[in-house]
């Protein structure tokens, strides 16, 4: 992978990241057109996911300063409780990475049929949660914490959108808008942040030499582009207009299906 290559990908991951249209999903399709070696591409997806998660930080500084605050209150508080459900919301994306991580990785290898049909499952969330209409809005509970994670953990899946599924379920369960926004990009920092500390064990333990530049380069443009993507993001799923994310991943999936055969 070269530096120009780190770069688009890294843009691609920064701007797709918070869309829900998958970014692994994306990922996998830039690596086939661009020629990426599958080698040594999994670090470098950890570490542009790393740069999302920073530039997650960065936006949501003020709620997570707030949480913190409460927190450490010691006080079975609304910020203790929502910290106790994005505790929950991990259990499923746990498990999963606990016991299937290996076959996970062996995903990401440029399949274009499976990173099609994944974002037409994202593509089906989206287009649900528009039409399911609810009369009573309530806030997360911990039920709808876990089934939100659930959410997350099929969202390992090149092609299925982590943000489109949870916030496309938050929406399903007649949740509100700003909290389901906010939950749903909160509730990934610690997965991802854990799994870059795993990938790192992993590359020390093994005495791997991994070219640092293109990674590098992938995470500031990822960071950046994602800070901005963030922000916009979140105005986004407050106005509701998530219909048109769903016709893309329709026929971003169909394009997709069709090259795999090609």
């Amino acid at each position: 992978m070269d530096i120009i290559q780190a770069l688009i990908l890294g843009i691609i991951q920064g701007l797709t990241e918070f869309l829900p249209v998958s970014s692994s999903g994306h990922l996998e399709i830039a690596k086939v057109i661009l020629g990426v070696e599958v080698q040594e591409t999994l670090s470098f997806s950890i570490a542009v996911h790393g740069a999302t998660v920073l530039s997650t930080i960065v936006v949501f500084r003020k709620e997570i300063a707030s949480l913190l605050a409460g927190f450490f209150q010691f006080k079975w508080n609304n910020e203790t409780q929502f910290i106790a459900k994005i505790l929950v919301s991990m259990i499923p994306v746990a498990i999963v990475g606990v016991f299937f991580n290996d076959y996970i990785e062996s995903l990401f290898t440029g399949n274009l049929l499976l990173v099609g049909a994944m974002l037409l499952i994202t593509a089906l969330l989206l287009w649900l949660s528009s039409v399911i209409k609810h009369r009573e809005i309530r806030p997360i509970g911990y039920l709808d914490a876990f089934l939100i994670g659930i959410a997350q953990a099929f969202a390992v899946l090149p092609g299925i959108s982590r943000s489109g599924a949870t916030i496309a379920t938050g929406l399903m369960l007649g949740k509100k808008r700003p909290e389901v926004a906010s939950f749903s990009f909160l509730m990934v920092l610690v997965p991802i942040i854990g799994a870059n500390a795993l990938d790192l064990i992993k590359k020390t333990s093994n005495e791997m030499v991994v070219d640092i530049l293109p990674i590098a380069v992938g995470f500031v443009a990822a960071f950046i582009v994602g800070y901005l993507a963030c922000s916009w993001m979140v105005n986004l799923i407050k106005k509701g207009k998530l219909i048109w994310f769903a016709l893309y991943c329709s026929v971003v999936g169909l394009i997709s299906i069709v090259a795999s055969f090609i």
